[in-house]
């Protein structure tokens, strides 16, 4: 049987998104397994949920601490846990660069917009306010910049006439559960690459079919 690849998964709120890749996992949907989830607030009901599940839940409080020293706790203990890949579901801080670069290409997030629209906070608000037809949610990597990373995965989601902030959000949260799982699983089957912004699938050699 193949070795699983191991993620690391960092909240800071309800983590519905950890949720997501949990029960994926458990569904047999995703081959892979949860080897940490770290939280920087003590409060967030993902850190409780991971500790029901039996998984390694660990607190690194970010609470007035310098970023670097912060990161570099987060780093060390993602570094003892042997993580193949990090996904970043709710955590509501940005990493230095530093972090970044202790794990090139295996940063991944999901925003609620069809990047490179609607970055940052509200993304929903913003694009009702924009007034597009369709929106969505990317999973992309992380890099030094906000919402700026390689995308990876993108799913749609119509804006209805009578929608409100939060009946949009609720529908793109939907896909972001399916979206996040599927990108994943396409990042640790080794079937992409990174070449230049665009994340693409390998191509096969004639010599190797």
């Amino acid at each position: 049987m193949a070795v699983l690849k191991k993620l690391g998964i960092l909240l800071s709120g309800r983590g519905s998104n950890f949720e997501a890749i949990a029960d994926s996992i458990q569904a047999g949907r995703l081959h892979a397994e949860i080897a940490i989830v770290i939280s920087n607030r003590p409060d967030a009901p993902g850190l409780e949920s991971a500790k029901r599940r039996g998984l390694n839940a660990v607190l690194i409080p970010s609470k007035g601490r310098v970023r670097e020293e912060h990161d570099a706790d987060v780093i060390a203990a993602l570094h003892r846990a042997q993580v193949d890949l990090i996904c970043l579901a709710g955590y509501m801080r940005l990493l230095s660069p530093h972090f970044i670069q202790a794990f090139p290409n295996r940063i991944v997030n999901i925003h609620p917009s069809l990047l490179p629209s609607f970055p940052g906070m509200d993304a929903q608000k913003q694009a009702l306010e924009y007034g597009v037809k369709v929106t969505g949610c990317t999973v992309h990597f992380v890099d030094e910049h906000l919402d700026n990373g390689p995308i990876i995965l993108q799913k749609t989601v119509p804006v209805l006439d009578g929608d409100d902030v939060n009946s949009l959000s609720a529908r793109i949260l939907e896909q972001e559960h399916a979206a996040y799982s599927e990108a994943i699983g396409l990042l640790l089957s080794g079937e992409v690459e990174v070449i230049e912004r665009r994340v693409l699938r390998k191509r096969v050699s004639s010599e190797g079919r």
